[in-house]
C-alpha cells in the first residue's frame, strides 16, 4: 500500500511536469497533504532510479529532460484537465475485466508544451501567439489568442478564448495547434466578456414524433422525461456540442426516425446560439 501511494505521488509529479512544463514541491504537498521532506524524499529516490527523466531547475522546479517520457503516469491529457477542473487526481487505468469493458477512442496528438503555455495563460489572464490549422484552412497561420477555459466536447479537447483573427470568441482544437506557443502580454479579452459562455439556455428535447407511441415510450423512460420532454440547461457556447453528442440534428430530420430518435422542440428560441443558426 505504501509503495502504491508513493507511485501515485510520482505519477502526479510526472503529470504536472509533462502538461504544465514544470512542477514544484509545494504543489505535491498541497495535493497529498504531506510534508516537504516527504516530497523531497520521493523525488530523490525517483532520480536515483531514473536519473535521465526529471531535472531540477535553478528556481527549484522539476522538468522533464529532452526526449524523456513518464514512468508512472500514462500521459493521458484527460487526467490532467480533469485535475485542473476538480483538483481530483486518479491515475487512469486501461484494465478491463470479464464483466465490464470500456470502449476508448484513439487519442489525438496534443503538444504538452502548448498545453503548458495555455495553462499559464489561462491562470494569469495572458495572451498567446501560436500557429493553428483547421480543415477549412490547413496551412499553418499565426493567431493571437486569449484563452480562458479548456473544454471537452465531441470527444476532443478544445480551448475557448478570444481569437483576434476571427475577432470573436472561438473554440480551438488542442490537436491543431502547431509550432510553439509564446506568451504575448496581457489578455485582450476575458471570460467575463464572453457572452455565449456566460449565457445559460434551456434545450427542450422530445422523441421524434414519427416514432410509434411505444417507441416514444422507450425514449421517455430512457431519459426519465417529464410530460414527454427532456429539459437541459447548458452554456449557450456549448449547446451545439451537446446536441451533436446526443445525435440531435437541428437542420433536418433523418430519413429514419429510429436514427433521429430525439428532436429539438424549441429550436426557434435558441437558434441564435447554434452554429448552424
Amino acid at each position: 500500500m505504501a509503495r502504491q501511494l508513493v507511485e501515485e505521488r510520482l505519477a502526479f509529479i510526472e503529470m504536472l511536469a509533462l502538461w504544465q512544463g514544470a512542477v514544484r514541491n509545494c504543489e505535491v504537498v498541497k495535493q497529498f497533504t504531506i510534508s516537504r521532506q516527504q516530497v523531497y524524499k520521493d523525488i530523490s529516490q525517483y532520480q536515483v532510479r531514473f536519473p535521465d527523466v526529471l531535472t531540477k531547475q535553478i528556481d527549484g522546479r522539476y522538468c522533464f529532460q529532452d526526449a524523456a517520457l513518464p514512468i508512472f503516469y500514462d500521459g493521458d491529457l484527460d487526467t490532467y484537465l480533469h485535475w485542473l477542473q476538480t483538483n481530483e487526481f486518479s491515475p487512469t487505468s486501461n484494465c478491463q475485466t470479464a464483466h465490464a469493458y470500456s470502449l476508448t477512442t484513439p487519442a489525438r496528438k496534443v503538444s504538452p508544451r502548448i498545453v503548458a503555455v495555455l495553462t499559464t495563460a489561462i491562470k494569469r489572464q495572458l495572451r498567446v501567439e501560436v500557429g493553428y490549422v483547421s480543415l477549412s484552412d490547413p496551412e499553418t497561420d499565426g493567431r493571437l489568442f486569449s484563452p480562458h477555459t479548456f473544454v471537452k466536447a465531441g470527444g476532443r479537447w478544445h480551448v475557448r478564448g478570444f481569437c483576434e483573427k476571427s475577432n470573436g470568441y472561438r473554440d480551438l482544437v488542442l490537436s491543431r495547434f502547431r509550432g510553439d506557443a509564446v506568451i504575448d502580454g496581457a489578455a485582450s479579452y476575458s471570460v467575463q466578456q464572453d457572452e455565449a459562455w456566460n449565457t445559460f439556455i434551456t434545450l427542450i428535447l422530445a422523441p421524434d414524433h414519427r416514432l410509434t407511441p411505444a417507441q416514444q415510450a422507450v425514449l421517455i423512460n430512457d431519459y426519465q422525461m417529464l410530460d414527454g420532454q427532456l429539459q437541459l440547461t447548458v452554456r449557450a457556447a456549448l449547446a451545439d456540442y451537446l446536441l451533436k453528442e446526443m445525435q440531435v440534428n437541428t437542420k433536418y430530420l433523418d430519413g429514419t426516425p429510429e436514427a433521429q430518435q430525439l428532436v429539438l422542440v424549441n429550436r426557434n428560441d435558441v437558434k441564435q446560439w447554434l452554429f448552424s443558426g
